[in-house]
Formats: C-alpha cells, structure tokens, sequence
C-alpha cells in the first residue's frame, strides 16, 4: 500500500529577512514608496497578477503577467474568442513538457519575451553591479511601459526551494528594499527583501547551465522593426529551420562537387525543410472591408510605398536573379505567367486573404478553418501616388461571413478592377523566390566559411553581401538576421547573451 504523500497549504514566510506585503510594515513601505512614484509599475502588474499553473511554471508565469501588463496583443486566441497571454501558449522556445518537469532557464525566458512582440534586456550577475540593478529598477517601478523580471536563489531570504522567477513591483527607496510579486503565491505572499540580498540571491549559479542568475527588463516594441518580412516562431516550423541554419546547411556547404553558385542554390533549394518559406512572413497590410468604398489613409499609403521599394530592391538584387532562375529549373511550372511569377496570383490572394480573415478573428495560429469565398481586385488612385492594389475577398468561418481587404505594392497601372483571373494582372507581391533571398541575405556572413572552393565562396560571399544593399532592404535585413539569430541561438545552446549577437553590420 502506497504512503500517503503529505500536502502543504502554503509556508511561512522568513521574517526577517522579508517583510510581508500584507502585514503593517508591509502596508508602511507600500504607502511610503507610492507617495515617492516608485509604485507606479505595481498596478498593472497587479491587474493581470496570476498563479503559476505549475510548480515549474515560475518562469512562463511571471512572463505572461508582465506581457499581459504591458498590453502586448499576443495575436492568437487563448480560449473562446480571448486573445491574452496565458502560460500554455509560451512554448516556442522550449516544449512545455520539459518546462513542467525540469523548470526553465534565464536565457528561454529571455527568447519566450522576444518571441512574444517584446523588446527585452537581459543582466547577468556577472554582467551588471548592483548600482546597474538599482537603477534600472527604479527606471520600470516608476513607470508603466517596464518591467523587470527577477531570476534568483529562494536560500538568500531563508526561503525553501531553489531557483525562481518573479516580477518586481515596487521599490522603497529609503530602505532600499524590492517588492517581489512572488507567483508561487499558493507557497508565499508577496514580499519586500533588502535589494543587497536580492543581489545576492541573483549571484548564485544555475546548476542547469553553470551560469549566473540575473534580471531582464521587459518593454513594449514602439514601432515595428520589419516593413514587408519578419521572422516567425509561432509556427512549429521554425524548429526545423533552425537546425537547418545551424547545422544542416553548413554541413551542405561542406560537400564536394561544390562549384559553381548554381549547384550550390540547387541543393540548398532541394534539401529545405517543408514549408520553409514560413518561418520569414512578409507583412500584410489588413483591415475590415470598407462599405463606402476603398480608400487609402496617409499612413496606409507610406507603408505601402516602404513595401514596394523593399520588395522592389530585393528583386534588383542579383542573388534574386539567381534564386528565381534556379527554382524554377528545380519546379517547372507549366501555369506560371508570362511575367515569370512562380506562384499563382489567384492562389495567393485566397490564401492571403484568409490570412486576413484569421488576424482580423485573432486566431493566428490556423487559418485552415477560413474559405475564401471570392476575391476581387480593385486599383484605387492614391491621390496622385500612383495606382494601388487592393484584394477585396469574402471569406467564410464558422458560417460567418466578413469582408476582407489586403493591401499590396503594385507595379503596373494596367490592373483592371474585379478582373477574376488575377494572374493577368501586372502585381508585385512577397514570391517564394523573395523569401529565399532575404533568408539567404539574412544568414550569418561566417555562414559560408564552410565553402571548400576558394572561388566558389568569394562569389557566393559578393551575392549574399548587405554592404552595397538600399538602405531601406539593409535595414531589413539585418532586422532579419538579428531575429534567425535568437532562434539560432535557442536551437544550437542553452543560454546565450545579449552581447553575443551579431553587430548591425
């Protein structure tokens, strides 16, 4: 007969060192630091404040309070028609099976944030003093647009247990004491520590990774980075892209019968995972169809001039030229266009008009439960900028039925409106020959040290180099390659820092 195993309701606080938050020393320091403006982080924080679901979940619990916090839309739903943040939907950077059962480390919490649309900094012990931690902490508790995730020891304040992640939600100046908003709250309630021994706690080692503890600073993105492409995790895919970049592909590299750019591009086209091209996703300009009518706004009209110009360079690249030619004699296509578009015009505007459908619905992560019903071409005259393309299209979900419009650059003014065989018409959009070429531009330079043919690999080096690159694609790409980075990094290590990624160079 098995034992019975013991159950715990809740521990008892050390006290000192901590203070209870509850208690009337507690509501003193909380009173004191409020009136001083150094509580301002606390009421978001506490707003969307949760309970790790799991004894493990410290990490993806204390993230999803600080993403919720913060009022970044995680662009997929949660349950029913709730987008928001929750700790199941943080499994991009490590399965959560492994999470549940040995925990996670600074350096996947510190992806997960980034994965999620944040913009992250992140300390370790070793690379930070306690002045750099006080500071900083002062930055994010007297505002609402930071905040600061702690990873320390629990043996520095007496506590039980181990390693642990929390946000912090407060400070007091006059006693130089932290707020800890611990999420483990069913074992302890939220506590003020002395930051010395909050210091001290985040200089203990990590026995998982042999690293130092640290902190991170979480901010909302003020301006998207990416124009027509960007990187994306969400999608398991990116999993096997990245150990396509990380080891496969300079494995390739390595082979023999290597020399000339077009065996090389050959192979590298043959040998991509599945549903390569949707890891860099070109970004869709996408609103609810407008009854009066289509119209363009300023901003609208911008962004769209941004897209064109990049998606315009990446075709004046001579690497681009290249692709094309190579993955066309790798898949001939009998329905291709005469203006050489490997991809059917008509297939694309259904699907990116579903992909419409699903942003709009909030539901990012299928959209095979959309139909696209009709599509229609429109041109509009953008107030003497020149004609633009919009795809107007009804698409089905559920039995509900909405209108969708997707705005795309456009190159000719010969577009007729509502034409249903759309792949007459003279269009410029994101092919599956662009994303290779950015994907290509974006890789790593020493990612093709590997080349053994002197000359093969100087020529291949002039192709994929951005020295020469519009400022407008550079910019792009090296926003790109800043992004394969991280996923890189995740795949090929367990812990990676901040200064270990490549310069915007």
């Amino acid at each position: 007969m098995a034992a019975a195993v013991a159950s715990l309701y809740r521990r008892v606080l050390p006290s000192p060192p901590a203070v209870d938050f509850a208690s009337p020393e507690g509501k003193r320091l909380f009173a004191e630091a409020l009136a001083a403006g150094t509580m301002e982080g606390f009421f978001p924080l506490v707003s969307c404040f949760q309970t790790q679901s799991e004894p493990a979940f410290c990490g993806l619990a204390s993230l999803a309070v600080v993403l919720n916090a913060l009022s970044i839309d995680p662009g997929r739903r949660w349950k029913g028609p709730w987008r928001w943040f929750d700790e199941s939907m943080l499994d991009c950077c490590e399965p959560l099976d492994k999470v549940k059962a040995e925990g996670i480390t600074f350096g996947k919490v510190a992806c997960l944030a980034r994965c999620s649309g944040a913009n992250v900094q992140s300390f370790r012990a070793n690379r930070a003093t306690i002045d750099d931690l006080r500071r900083h902490l002062v930055r994010c508790v007297s505002s609402q647009d930071c905040h600061l995730i702690a990873s320390y020891h629990r043996q520095a304040f007496k506590q039980t247990g181990t390693g642990h992640f929390s946000p912090i939600g407060g400070y007091h100046a006059g006693q130089d004491m932290a707020l800890i908003l611990d999420v483990a709250r069913f074992k302890y309630p939220p506590h003020w520590v002395p930051l010395q021994l909050l210091w001290e706690a985040m200089n203990m080692t990590d026995d998982s990774t042999g690293l130092l503890r640290g902190f991170m600073l979480i901010s909302r993105k003020t301006a998207a980075p990416s124009s027509l492409y960007t990187v994306s995790c969400r999608d398991e895919n990116w999993k096997s892209m990245a150990k396509y970049c990380a080891e496969d592909l300079p494995n390739l590299l390595k082979g023999e019968n290597l020399d000339n750019v077009q065996t090389l591009l050959s192979r590298l086209i043959e040998s991509l995972p599945a549903e390569a091209e949707a890891l860099i996703k070109w970004v869709v300009e996408v609103r609810r169809k407008e009854e009066g009518g289509p119209s363009l706004s300023k901003e609208e009209k911008e962004r769209l001039f941004l897209k064109e110009n990049v998606l315009q360079q990446v075709r004046d690249t001579r690497l681009f030229a290249i692709v094309h030619d190579q993955q066309n004699a790798n898949n001939p296509c009998c329905n291709c266009s005469s203006l050489s578009e490997e991809d059917s015009l008509t297939r694309i505007a259904a699907a990116v008009c579903c992909q419409g459908a699903a942003m709009l619905s909030g539901n990012l992560v299928s959209r095979h439960g959309f139909c696209c019903k009709e599509t229609c071409l429109n041109c509009i005259q953008a107030n003497g900028d020149g004609l633009k393309t919009v795809i107007s299209a009804s698409v089905v979900s559920e039995g509900n039925e909405q209108g969708v419009d997707m705005l795309l650059p456009m190159s000719s003014p010969s577009a007729s409106s509502c034409n249903s065989n759309l792949k007459n018409n003279v269009i410029k959009y994101p092919s599956s020959a662009d994303v290779l070429t950015v994907l290509l531009l974006a890789l790593h330079p020493s990612t093709w040290l590997g080349i053994k043919d002197e000359k093969l690999k100087a020529e291949l080096q002039t192709l994929v180099s951005t020295d020469n690159l519009p400022d407008d694609l550079k910019r792009e790409i090296l926003h790109l390659r800043r992004q394969l980075y991280y996923l890189k990094a995740c795949k090929e290590k367990e812990e990676f820092e901040d200064d270990d990624l490549p310069s915007p160079k």
